[in-house]
């Protein structure tokens, strides 16, 4: 599920978000009508969820729920600018026929913290998801939750630091240095075979990427993952969502995944 680009940019973590750079809107509509036109063309059905005027950061709809096996866990977030985004997620939930939809009681900003393998849900803590967040999540997925903190506010949500390439045999790509010791130990624990991201490609957004087990989707300025991915099999399609970068995220933080039960 996307949501239509209109935004401007009202914060600053890294380079690329420099609020003295103005957004082109025009150019801005265009990469998102670009992302959007990619994915239907490699067989995906694209849900638009209906932008609101007083809610520019809408456009980053992975951030306002996480969906697993057709249950919604609604989000809640921390800056109040953003906070009113969460209804209009769970009524576009409600509206579309998912029965097993849940209001928060934690913080959490959906897909920005919560990542899906075959067996776990992946969960960021640290900037901005709640660390009691992934309980709920545990109880509302019934799957289990490992928690891993981020360390870098560069890198201030787990899907700027880390993907999952193929849910189905547990392939993923993530930067160490975004995460603590501990937890790049439970990572190369979990993930001994994973796709190890350089610093580079992590400050280029490369891993706020989206896959279908087969292409992944991902800023084109993240050249060095571009060989790696096709030595493991898939299909990189590099996007430019530079202006959307100015507001803070890429491919996968505009886009919400829908997993059906």
């Amino acid at each position: 599920m996307c949501a239509p680009a209109h935004f401007k940019v009202t914060y600053s973590i890294n380079p690329w978000m420099d609020p003295t750079k103005p957004v082109d809107v025009p150019l801005a509509v265009a990469q998102w009508e670009d992302l959007r036109d990619r994915y239907r063309s490699l067989g995906h059905t694209v849900e638009e969820l209906t932008p609101h005027p007083d809610l520019p950061d809408m456009v980053f709809a992975a951030n306002g729920a996480t969906v697993v096996d057709g249950r919604v866990l609604g989000a809640s977030f921390v800056h109040p600018e953003r906070q009113p985004e969460a209804a209009a997620h769970l009524e576009w939930f409600r509206a579309n026929g998912f029965t097993e939809v849940h209001e928060p009681t934690h913080i959490n900003e959906g897909e920005g913290d919560f990542a899906t393998t075959s067996g776990y849900v992946l969960a960021g803590r640290g900037f901005r998801a709640s660390p009691l967040s992934h309980g709920e999540a545990q109880e509302v997925f019934g799957r289990p939750v490992i928690g891993l903190d981020l360390v870098d506010p560069r890198y201030y949500h787990l899907d700027t630091a880390l993907a999952v390439l193929d849910d189905a045999t547990d392939d993923v790509m993530y930067y160490p240095g975004a995460f603590s010791p501990g937890s790049q130990a439970v990572l190369r624990r979990l993930f001994p075979d994973a796709l190890i991201a350089t610093e580079e490609d992590a400050l280029a957004l490369g891993l706020n990427a989206v896959s279908d087990g087969l292409h992944v989707l991902l800023p084109q300025a993240a050249v060095g993952l571009f060989e790696p991915l096709r030595e493991r099999g898939y299909e990189p399609i590099g996007m430019d969502l530079g202006e959307l970068l100015k507001g803070g995220g890429s491919v996968k933080c505009c886009t919400q995944e829908l997993r059906a039960a």
